[in-house]
């Protein structure tokens, strides 16, 4: 530690040389107001930089018609407005996105002998967050009005968008006058859409679909679902969307998400999750058996087998048939029959399963845990909607494979 200590000190020396301004520079420049500013004096500037903190000077200039200063050698640089080099802000936003800000804190100064505050940390995460969710948003738009460029490339087998919906727990400002998601309890949470999109080329040899390595994307937020539609469209759409042979929505039966496929994704396959489907299938056989612990199951091993086999119609009028005392539990049967109605053309399993198809949404299933709930869920933590977009923004870039491009399209823009 010691020596590298010494390295890094090194290092910083060399650094001040190599950022500081050189002997010849502009004496006059353009200034935004249309004038010219002209050299004014030597200014220094600390930074916090990987190697430690360097104190660089640089030329300021003063326009004298609207008297405003700059720096120009601040934004060649990267640290305009900021006392953290590029690659500080960096690695501040990669502990920040994995968890807390406490903790990124900790790590920085263990693993690089950076001292910053937590406050900095969170600061610095929510800034490129923020700036990824500004990016999106704008992308969203082009899609909106429909500028998207064509992507090139080869034609994909088959493409898959999966989306779900899970809970994260906010401020108590950002759930005022929301009602809570059990009948006459508060709003404790609120929902982050999360979707995300990858290709499939091959199926094993008993003809079970494969997920390509390294092909999932993911996008998310607490939005709407009109807002998410098109941020969902887009990543599709640059991910190749129109390249796609078979192209496929899978999801559970949320009424917003067939909402969003049919108006975004017409002609796609649309597929209901199945475990997801028999889910509700053993909820209405717990119900129908209650007080019988191996009922449920007989149960379920009598109806399963219609589910499984894509019956649907044959299960939706078994349901309707049956005419149990308990009007709640009446109302329960008449909910579910409705379900597997509506989705039943989402169901046929065994014509999916010879297209040799995904009928389970694992995919987002787990994502909701590991891009959501393993950062924004720890015990302790609220958010805002503008904190956690920020932090989902983050996080979906990196577990994305995108974060690389991200910084290169900021050194670009610079």
């Amino acid at each position: 530690m010691a020596t590298r200590a010494a390295v890094h000190q090194l290092g910083a020396a060399v650094l001040r040389r190599l950022l500081s301004t050189p002997a010849a520079f502009d004496r006059v420049i353009a200034c935004p107001c249309g004038g010219h500013a002209r050299f004014h004096q030597i200014r220094p500037k600390q930074l916090l930089t990987a190697l430690g903190t360097v104190t660089i000077q640089r030329p300021y200039y003063l326009c004298p018609e609207c008297h405003e200063g700059s720096c120009p050698r601040d934004a060649e640089l990267g640290v305009e407005s900021t006392e953290y080099s590029p690659g500080v802000r960096r690695m501040m936003t990669t502990v920040g996105s994995e968890s807390s800000f406490q903790h990124g804190r900790e790590e920085l100064e263990l693993l690089a002998g950076l001292s910053v505050t937590t406050k900095a940390v969170e600061r610095q995460a929510e800034a490129i967050g923020e700036d990824i969710v500004h990016r999106e948003r704008a992308r969203s738009t082009g899609a909106l009005q429909l500028e998207l460029p064509d992507v090139l490339g080869p034609p994909v087998p088959v493409m898959y968008i999966e989306m779900d919906g899970t809970q994260i727990p906010m401020v108590r400002a950002e759930l005022e006058g929301r009602a809570g998601r059990t009948e006459g309890q508060p709003a404790r949470t609120r929902e982050v859409k999360l979707g995300c999109v990858f290709t499939q080329v091959a199926s094993d040899d008993k003809g079970r679909p494969v997920r390509d390595p390294g092909s999932t994307t993911y996008t998310g937020a607490i939005e709407t679902a009109d807002e998410f539609g098109r941020r969902i469209y887009t990543e599709a759409w640059e991910r190749g969307w129109s390249r796609a042979r078979k192209k496929v929505i899978l999801a559970d039966g949320a009424e917003w998400i067939w909402n969003i496929a049919g108006q975004h994704f017409p002609g796609a396959v649309q597929v209901v999750d199945i475990y997801h489907a028999r889910q509700h299938l053993w909820d209405l056989a717990r119900a129908l058996c209650s007080g019988n612990e191996k009922a449920p199951q007989q149960w379920m091993k009598r109806h399963q087998p219609k589910l499984d086999g894509g019956e649907i119609e044959k299960l939706v009028r078994y349901l309707r048939s049956l005419r149990p005392s308990s009007a709640e539990l009446l109302n329960r049967i008449r909910l579910e029959a409705d379900y597997f109605d509506r989705n039943a053309e989402r169901m046929r399993y065994p014509d999916f399963r010879r297209q040799h198809l995904f009928v389970g949404s694992g995919v987002i299933e787990a994502a909701c845990k590991t891009v959501i709930g393993s950062r924004l869920k720890q015990s302790g933590m609220f958010w805002t909607a503008r904190g956690a977009n920020a932090i989902i923004a983050l996080r979906c870039s990196r577990l994305s494979g995108k974060f690389e491009d991200y910084w290169e399209s900021r050194s670009r823009a610079a």
